[in-house]
């Protein structure tokens, strides 16, 4: 508790009678600018009056010197055309008073850009550049936008640029087809703070913290998870960016060329079977002709040709002989043999 009250001490914590006083010295800052305008509004109004009564005189003097000829002036009709000129000399002078503004607001605007900045300045810019802390959101939950997350981390200091990185348009259109939530989603973002030690001391206090609110806020139960990032500035941070664009081109590029060969392969292939196919169906047709002797036997030797060409050729086969058992002769009667010895004898 000690140290969390010491942290939001040092902090530009909302409610102390430091940062009111600063809350009214910029109010009366802000009203003597008003005040300013409205004096140099004044004068120049005043100015572009004057200048068109002297322009309306000269004119006038003009119109009277046209009209008053050698003879007097004209008996009809004069005071009307002073009157007309007069109206047209007040709609050029309008016209070239607004040309001269644009003029010299061009010229306010080259002037400015063309100031140089003193090394006493440059020195104090690059002093505040080198003062500046980033943190790193790893996590953006769901519907949580910039301004949001501002002002959530305003109370803890001086916020000066945010940048969330969108989600892939591939994810979004998913969850769209899906019938999901079609808001645009953050994945991660980077916070710059004004002073180091703000952002170092935000980071250690709201890490894993719940990002709190009312409890019907879609945040409450969210947790913080922050990171300071040691030296690390925000030109880095877009460098970083600038890179990562650049390797997804790169990898879209190789992806599309990888198709591209693919395809051409496929295409390749299709037509070599394709000439294939015709050569077969060439040579076909040349053994067809070769074939046949006489004009009357064309088509019974192509039927023939197509059919030897179809059907596979069957040799006869003789069936198959069981094999026979070997089986012990049976050995003659002792009176045949006795028969057969006594009439030799």
């Amino acid at each position: 508790m000690g140290r969390t009250s010491n942290l939001q001490e040092e902090m530009d914590v909302p409610g102390q009678p430091d940062k009111s006083a600063d809350v009214e010295a910029n109010k009366l800052q802000k009203k003597m600018k008003r005040k300013l305008k409205k004096e140099q509004r004044g004068q120049e109004a005043s100015e572009q009056a004057e200048e068109r009564l002297d322009t309306r005189a000269v004119g006038a003097d003009q119109s009277k010197d046209s009209s008053e000829g050698p003879e007097g002036p004209s008996p009809s009709g004069g005071g009307e055309a002073s009157a007309f000129e007069d109206a047209g000399d007040e709609n050029e002078d309008e016209k070239d008073e607004q040309a001269e503004g644009v003029r010299q607001g061009e010229k306010r605007v080259r002037r400015a850009g063309s100031k140089k900045l003193s090394k006493e300045k440059l020195e104090k810019l690059k002093e505040k550049y080198r003062k500046r802390g980033v943190v790193y959101v790893s996590r953006i939950p769901p519907h949580l936008k910039p301004l949001k997350l501002r002002h959530m981390l305003e109370p803890f200091g001086e916020v000066l640029r945010i940048y969330l990185a969108p989600e892939d348009t591939a994810i979004r259109a998913r969850r769209k087809r899906a019938g999901g939530d079609s808001g645009k989603n953050f994945t991660e973002g980077w916070v710059e703070f004004a002073k180091k030690g703000v952002a170092k001391r935000v980071a250690e206090m709201l890490n894993g913290q719940p990002m709190g609110g009312p409890k019907r806020s879609a945040y409450h139960y969210d947790l913080w998870n922050l990171k300071y990032l040691h030296k690390f500035k925000w030109d880095n941070l877009t460098e970083e960016i600038a890179y990562r664009n650049a390797v997804r081109e790169q990898r879209l590029a190789a992806e599309i060329s990888s198709a591209k060969r693919e395809r051409d392969f496929y295409l390749a292939k299709v037509d070599q079977s394709r000439a294939f196919s015709a050569m077969d169906e060439r040579r076909k047709k040349r053994k067809i002709e070769a074939t046949t002797s006489t004009p009357g036997e064309d088509t019974a030797a192509a039927a023939t040709s197509e059919g030897a060409v179809k059907v596979r050729r069957r040799f006869p086969q003789r069936s198959a002989v069981a094999a026979l058992e070997e089986e012990p002769r049976p050995l003659l009667s002792s009176s045949i043999l006795s028969k057969v010895f006594s009439g030799n004898s």
